[in-house]
């Protein structure tokens, strides 16, 4: 069974190691911030003192950090994977970034004998904690087949989209439409609300039409209540965004809703509300409405 390191143990880093300690893989952890690693090692996981260490023992790699940065610097840094990882490794890097910097780091492995397949997540902190994430795929074929069984440790849907970066574009698509449609239940909600209308019956009955979403059944009682407990960082979405409108602007696409979304983001975040979950959205929305708390 192949050795795993696992690079970067935040809210979805952390439920994903464990998910593949359960799953029996040997396993490596390593987070840029001391103490994260606990419960993985009551799990019967290592710990390393450095991406670099992480690499030298094992044969794949997972990275799951923030962005594009983080990633180069967990790659290429000092004390990076770059450093020890064996020809032959794979990569696996489930972080959200820019496509441009996924095709460059693969260029870069390459020269070292190292494949990487890039393979965004998206179900956010439930998704992680129960290994049923979607995951979009990007790589060489031989390299997602390896990774394959890594993969259906972490998620459920796992799709091979084409070659390096395929992968964060797809999830680049995935948070444009996410951004619609979080903002378009707030919107309804807020509708609900203003008109009197008993919320929870009015989003039953949406759940039997059209209308029904995962956003729907999952956030709309957030956005009713006015409290946006943590599944997905609203300022993580916010970087999603600047990655997709960044994609939008390369290839000629107009996103005037995700554009919209990120400007609202953008004022959350401005006004401490950046580790909300996303559904707080909602807010502003509710505030231009007056609505009351």
């Amino acid at each position: 069974m192949e050795r795993i390191g696992f690079a970067g143990l935040g809210t979805m880093g952390a439920a994903m190691a464990a998910n593949l300690a359960r799953a029996g893989f040997p396993l490596t952890v390593w987070n840029r911030t001391p103490g994260r690693a606990g419960p993985l090692l009551e799990l019967g996981a290592t710990e390393a003192e450095s991406p670099a260490a992480l690499a030298a023992e094992s044969d794949v790699v997972v990275v799951c950090v923030s962005d594009s940065p983080d990633v180069e610097q967990v790659l290429f840094g000092e004390n990076g994977i770059g450093e020890t990882i064996r020809p032959g490794s794979v990569v696996i890097d489930c972080s959200t970034i820019s496509p441009t910097v996924t095709w460059n780091a693969a260029q870069r492995l390459a020269e070292r004998q190292v494949q990487l397949v890039d393979a965004p997540v998206s179900g956010g902190s439930e998704g992680a904690q129960k290994a049923t994430l979607t995951i979009f795929v990007g790589g060489e074929p031989a390299a997602v087949d390896r990774a394959r069984p890594i993969l259906e440790a972490l998620g459920k849907t796992i799709t091979h989209l084409g070659p390096s970066g395929s992968g964060q574009a797809a999830k680049a698509v995935n948070q444009v439409i996410l951004a619609g449609t979080y903002l378009g239940v707030a919107e309804g909600i807020v509708l609900a609300l203003k008109s009197g209308l008993d919320v929870e019956q009015v989003v039953a009955a949406l759940g039997g039409g059209a209308a029904q979403s995962w956003v729907l059944a999952n956030r709309s009682g957030r956005m009713s209540a006015n409290e946006y407990p943590l599944g997905f960082k609203t300022a993580l979405h916010r970087k999603d965004l600047a990655i997709a409108l960044e994609l939008a602007a390369e290839v000629g696409a107009a996103l005037p809703i995700a554009a919209l979304c990120a400007q609202i983001e953008s004022s959350l975040i401005a006004r401490g509300h950046g580790d909300d979950d996303m559904s707080g959205v909602a807010r502003t929305i509710r505030e231009l409405s007056a609505v009351a708390e």
